[in-house]
């Protein structure tokens, strides 16, 4: 009885900690992009936080939606952040590096609401060791 809950208590550690993926596995740093946009939905989810944001595309006029990583809630609870510091619909400009797998989607190192120029977040690698 007690080895079946140890094999069981270490296949479900296993899997999350394979769930949770290395930067440099996911996003390439020599691929930059800043983007502008509109929120259209925030994820406020472990083990990181996402917002989308639909951005025009300049050249054809499409609107394509990005996937915009952040650190964990607490992370950004701790960085002075709530549930209401971005909302659908305010219009920011993100930057960071693209995704690896060529999605539309980028690791968000800083987010910037465009009607009043403030920061509202700088970094998302700092406790992935980078």
């Amino acid at each position: 009885m007690i080895r079946a809950l140890c094999v069981l208590l270490s296949a479900g550690a296993s899997a999350t900690a394979s769930a949770h993926h290395a930067f440099i596995a996911q996003y390439d740093d020599s691929r930059p992009v800043s983007l502008s946009g509109v929120v259209v939905k925030v994820d406020w989810l472990n083990p990181h936080a996402y917002f989308y944001l639909d951005v025009t595309e300049k050249a054809t006029g499409e609107i394509v939606n990005w996937a915009c990583e952040l650190t964990s809630p607490v992370g950004l609870m701790r960085r002075g952040w709530t549930r209401n510091s971005l909302r659908i619909g305010d219009e920011v400009t993100v930057e960071g590096p693209l995704a690896r797998d060529g999605s539309a989607s980028l690791s968000a190192e800083s987010v910037v609401l465009v009607e009043t120029g403030r920061r509202l977040f700088f970094g998302t690698n700092e406790e992935q060791g980078r």
